[in-house]
């Protein structure tokens, strides 16, 4: 991990107080979050080191050192350098400031939770608009049954000596005191005699279990539902983790979605956008008709109002924007082909201009440009 001064890496200034100092990391984090950035490691170092100048400058005793020697400070195992502060655990700082954003929570004494988990699941855009249950199958740690996810054979538990059932010892490492999982216990609190057959002393087995999930109305790309508590199961009965389901939405053979409105091309003959007609547009409630204007150009879009997505966040619905292509025929008839020839014929000695200003507009473009060119 670089370096970087610790005031620059929050991008506050030396003076900057503890609510300055609390807001900035939230930013920060919030950024360069893992859970935001999947598989990005830049923005994993930049959280980490978000992450690593907010313990430093928000304990006072630690600013105080590092103000005066910098990162000199906390090098050879003095308070945790580059490596991760000796071994100085962030769950409390994480859970303190986003608990509320990404689902943490303050580090607690005693078993850690379990693990949550990330289940991918790929939706049709009509299940994602219109909602759906879905059975998923998840293999996951649950908790033992023999033992009832103690971890005992007995049932019976102690208390650690060591740690007093704290799931933490404290440990001194130079002019500082950190906490680390008790290594009796392993963070637990409690101790085992007669460890459980099954689990072997875990709580925990590896199973796959069935859930029924209920996607709501409106998710897009990228939307996640969170299933408290069926995550992994925690050591020796503690609390599980979460599921986390993250929606894929399927490409559309007609739609494209950007947010709640979707856009379709609709296709017409050219004999429909010069002199006018009625044509069905597709919606997700059936087709509805909309009348072209004589003269139409392709490209132009019409807007269907409530016709899109209702927002999963809110109460509006999305519209649908219809965008009209003009078609060249194909595989004519002898008789079209006349037809065609005696009407292009009808435009000699005509102004291009009257009929055609798009095309008359282009060319006399290009004969400036050339004018330009060979001046």
């Amino acid at each position: 991990m670089s370096k970087r001064d610790y005031y620059e890496v929050l991008g506050v200034s030396k003076t900057a107080n503890e609510d300055e100092l609390k807001k900035a990391y939230r930013r920060a984090a919030q950024k360069h979050h893992p859970d935001r950035n999947p598989d990005d490691k830049a923005a994993e170092e930049s959280f980490k080191e978000a992450k690593q100048a907010y313990e430093i400058l928000s304990d006072a005793s630690k600013r105080r050192a590092y103000d005066q020697h910098g990162h000199a400070a906390f090098e050879h195992g003095t308070g945790g350098g580059g490596g991760g502060h000796g071994g100085a655990d962030f769950g409390d700082i994480f859970g303190d400031i986003f608990g509320d954003i990404f689902g943490g929570a303050r580090q607690q004494r005693g078993p850690r939770r379990g693990a949550d988990l990330r289940y991918m699941m790929d939706l049709d855009l009509e299940e994602a608009v219109f909602g759906v249950e879905r059975k998923i199958d998840i293999p996951s740690l649950v908790a033992c049954k023999p033992c009832s996810g103690s971890g005992s054979e007995d049932g019976k538990v102690e208390t650690c000596k060591t740690c007093k059932g704290q799931g933490q010892v404290r440990m001194q490492r130079g002019i500082f005191s950190v906490q680390q999982p008790c290594h009796t216990c392993g963070g637990r609190g409690q101790t085992i005699a007669k460890p459980c057959k099954t689990c072997r002393g875990n709580g925990r087995v590896q199973e796959e279990k069935t859930l029924q999930v209920k996607i709501p109305a409106g998710v897009d790309n990228g939307d996640r539902i969170r299933l408290a508590g069926e995550g992994e199961a925690g050591p020796a009965g503690a609390q599980a983790g979460d599921l986390y389901v993250e929606v894929s939405v399927r490409e559309h053979k007609i739609f494209q979605r950007d947010g709640d409105d979707l856009y379709c091309e609709v296709p017409i003959r050219f004999s429909q956008a010069a002199l006018g007609a009625s044509i069905e547009v597709p919606t997700l409630g059936g087709e509805v008709e909309i009348k072209v204007p004589a003269e139409t150009q392709t490209g132009k879009l019409f807007r269907l109002r409530g016709k899109g997505v209702k927002s999963v966040r809110s109460s509006s619905t999305g519209d649908i924007l219809a965008r009209v292509v003009v078609e060249t025929p194909v595989n004519l008839t002898g008789k079209q082909r006349e037809l065609l020839k005696e009407f292009e014929g009808t435009f000699e000695g005509e102004d291009g201009a009257k009929h055609s200003p798009r095309s008359s507009s282009f060319l006399d473009g290009v004969k400036s440009f050339w004018d330009k060119m060979t001046s």
